[in-house]
């Protein structure tokens, strides 16, 4: 038995070592000693509402955060079952918008104001000391394992990312049909953190405007922050379906066509729940229910060729605001409680620092590994599990609940602008960090004129035109590109687009798709030399086919496609008396028919029927018409290849047999059409069985299968000497 004495002393010494531990430990870790009473949108319990409803702590939306960021991990694992499991950023926004909502909402009723300073702090220590984690380990993997231009890439989103404006890069590349084929970015997630962040830079200052002018008018504030938040709903949710109708691409990523989600999440924080206690008792489960029905429908059924955002977003948006106004009185729903559950709320605890994890870690193993198969997909995001609970410890929750964060919001502000600058210097240290290949000077590079003479693959080379971190800039395009002569995916009109002589009595025609527009380089030389008068009339991703096909850019049937070729035609055949015509296109169009893509060989016999169809048409001119054949598709990147092999450059080389499998319409549907000559370029491209990456200190393909200006023009001479001699 222990003696009382040495029982108190024991006691006093035990005593006064916790506190010594406790002291030391707020000074080292501060906020991750003591009780810490979390707001509403930090997403812990309270200790006096564990369970109340709107007011205080909801285990059910902390669990629908989980469903949400399993809906995303699973689609970007490529689970076949999820396709559309990136509605699961709408339930994000809508789960935001609410809860963001709620804290400000009780700031301004408690005191008569909303201190913006508070309100950023509470961003900036939430947010930001995780995300510079996150992006200097994607700055040094990048380094590690990127080439050159990807890593350029790279610098240029991180440094989007840590200004929050992600999203509106990825709409402009999403618009821009020669920068959509880009490699996936390891921070292009980040833009949802871009649309929450540029919206609460709004909101905060929508209420405290509403809150003057209900004290102004003498009105309740709740009418007019609801009449606030319903205009900012409907009309962002008008743009979204019109943009989405227009070019869904860029419409995907705009914070003007998800505001309307955040808007929802925050009508609903307005919500009498004293109402709510006058429906049926089964009310809320069958709310719940129809919610969760609502977001596994849309993550099932929805994949990348819906339409969205639009009003396909209202599905999973509608859904996620069932759940939770269905949590207002209570969540011993059935639903809900599912959602209360510890390991679901477990999930949706970390779900910020899982979402901020689960991305890179795909894109870096699929660039060493190659395409990753679902299984390995979910591999990789059980294994971003690690990182996203020990950074959730060891970084989110201590700034998160730091008490001097907390007590002094401008040192928060602080901390926010410092991670906000390291980010920023993180991606300019990454393109300081990217090597440089040496530019040849144009006028002193051979180009084509290296396949004369017993021509050999070039092996390597102290410098190329133009480099591969150049290749595809706009300023190296055709000039058609510059002048708006080359029409993007929305666009149905071409302007006048004349080169060369415009008095001349020689009017030579070029008229398609990319494929076709790459040669204008070439044909501008040569107007140049033959005194032509040189249009140029074409259009991104449009066949000159009489075809419907679909687009990946606008994500829709491309109508404008349509439009735009009968114009041109109607144009070329009735006003411009042409002498030559010059078309292309690329051979691997899919056709539609009532809205559906053919199978693969009934598209192929109606893209030559279609094409035959064209060709017909121009002959009416009764000038004669070149089809050049399509040149060969690489298997890689090919810029991004020869950045990092400049001294072996046979492995940026590629199988001329694999690159030309598919079918030859350019070919085909030109032996149906008499008086149409056809031009094989595919001997100047690939001259042996290997197709090189560079010829003659020229870099070849600047994007996908297109040739780059530098190499094109190289070949004005060669395609000079195929054309009819009527038009030289």
């Amino acid at each position: 038995m222990t003696p009382p004495f040495v029982a108190a002393t024991r006691g006093v010494v035990a005593g006064k070592f916790r506190k010594a531990v406790a002291l030391v430990a707020r000074r080292v870790w501060p906020g991750r000693v003591g009780r810490h009473r979390p707001s509403i949108d930090e997403g812990r319990p309270t200790e006096s509402e564990p369970n109340s409803g709107r007011g205080g702590f909801r285990p059910d939306v902390e669990g629908l955060r989980a469903v949400a960021v399993v809906a995303v991990l699973l689609y970007h694992a490529g689970v076949p079952f999820a396709g559309g499991g990136y509605v699961g950023v709408d339930v994000f926004f809508v789960i935001s918008g609410y809860l963001i909502t709620v804290l400000l909402l009780r700031e301004l009723e408690k005191t008569g104001t909303v201190s913006l300073a508070r309100f950023y702090s509470r961003r900036a220590k939430r947010l930001l000391p995780l995300t510079v984690v996150v992006l200097a380990l994607v700055v040094a993997l990048s380094w590690l394992l990127f080439d050159p231009v990807r890593m350029e890439e790279v610098s240029f989103g991180v440094v989007a990312s840590g200004l929050y404006f992600m999203n509106w890069l990825l709409a402009a590349r999403a618009a821009d049909y020669f920068a959509a084929g880009l490699e996936a970015s390891p921070v292009q997630h980040f833009w949802t953190l871009a649309v929450e962040e540029q919206f609460y830079l709004v909101w905060p200052v929508l209420i405290l405007a509403a809150a003057w002018w209900s004290r102004r008018t003498g009105r309740g504030p709740r009418p007019v922050l609801a009449a606030a938040f319903a205009s900012v709903a409907l009309s962002s949710l008008a743009y979204s379906v019109y943009s989405t109708q227009a070019q869904a691409g860029a419409a995907y990523f705009s914070t003007l066509t998800r505001g309307w989600e955040l808007a929802l999440g925050g009508l609903l924080a307005l919500v009498p729940t004293s109402r709510l206690g006058r429906l049926p008792r089964a009310a809320p489960g069958v709310m719940a229910a129809s919610g969760l029905a609502a977001i596994a429908f849309a993550t099932l059924r929805f994949d990348d060729d819906t339409l969205f955002p639009g009003h396909a977003a209202l599905v999973p948006t509608l859904g996620t605001a069932a759940i939770i106004v269905a949590g207002f009185g209570t969540t011993a729903a059935g639903p809900s409680r599912l959602l209360a559950l510890g390991p679901v709320r477990h999930v949706g605890r970390i779900s910020y620092s899982w979402y901020l994890w689960h991305w890179p870690p795909l894109v870096f193993v699929a660039a060493v590994l190659g395409d990753l198969s679902p299984l390995e997909g979910v591999g990789v995001l059980a294994a971003s599990y690690v990182p996203a609970v020990l950074t959730h410890r060891l970084v989110e929750k201590p700034f998160l609940h730091s008490r001097r964060l907390t007590h002094f919001p401008r040192r928060a502000l602080a901390l926010g602008g410092a991670c906000t600058a390291t980010s920023v210097a993180l991606g300019f240290a990454l393109l300081a960090l990217t090597p440089t290949i040496p530019e040849a000077p144009e006028g002193e590079v051979a180009g084509a004129a290296a396949l004369q003479d017993g021509y050999s693959m070039q092996k390597s080379a102290k410098a190329v035109n133009p480099t591969p971190r150049e290749a595809e800039k706009k300023e190296n395009r055709p000039r058609m590109y510059a002048d708006g002569c080359h029409l993007d995916l929305e666009e149905t009109r071409s302007p006048e687009c004349v080169y060369g002589n415009p008095s001349s009595e020689t009017t030579v025609v070029l008229f398609g798709d990319s494929h076709a527009m790459q040669w204008f380089p070439a044909l501008q030389e040569l107007a140049k030399e033959h005194d032509w008068r040189l249009i140029g009339f074409s259009k991104s991703a449009c066949p000159p086919a009489k075809i419907s096909v679909y687009s990946t850019g606008l994500r829709r049937e491309y109508r404008e496609c349509e439009e735009w070729r009968d114009q041109t035609l109607g144009r070329i055949v009735r006003e411009e008396d042409p002498s030559l015509v010059v078309t292309s296109m690329l051979n691997r169009y899919r056709a539609r028919e009532n809205g559906k893509d053919l199978p693969r060989d009934a598209s192929n016999e109606a893209v030559i029927e279609g094409y035959t169809s064209t060709l017909a048409r121009l002959r009416d001119t009764g000038a004669p018409v070149a089809v050049i054949e399509d040149v060969p598709r690489p298997d890689r990147d090919i810029p991004e290849c020869v950045s990092q092999s400049l001294d072996r450059l046979q492995d940026c080389a590629f199988s001329r047999n694999e690159a030309l499998a598919g079918p030859r319409v350019n070919i085909r549907a030109a032996k149906e059409v008499e008086g149409t000559i056809l031009i094989d370029p595919i001997p100047m491209v690939c001259p042996g069985e290997t197709c090189p990456a560079v010829i003659g200190d020229v870099l070849v393909y600047r994007n996908g299968a297109h040739l780059t200006r530098t190499y094109v023009d190289s070949l004005a001479p060669w395609l000079g000497e195929q054309l009819p001699e009527s038009a030289n």
